[in-house]
């Protein structure tokens, strides 16, 4: 899924990357800069939230 789809996703659902965030334990910051692209998410915290919000497959997922 892409950074765009995510957003439209948030828009169709009314929710905000503020709720988001505080409900997962991040920042409104770490989450905008995943979707945005300054942080890539390869790993740790940026790469947790890219597989929740769903623009990285889980690696988890992908070995079972």
């Amino acid at each position: 899924m892409s950074s765009d789809q995510v957003k439209k996703r948030f828009r169709q659902q009314g929710t905000t990357f503020t709720d988001w965030a505080k409900k997962n334990g991040y920042t409104r910051n770490e989450v905008y800069r995943v979707l945005n692209g300054q942080a890539k998410g390869n790993y740790g915290k940026a790469h947790e939230i890219a597989v929740k919000l769903g623009l990285k497959q889980d690696p988890e997922k992908l070995a079972a």
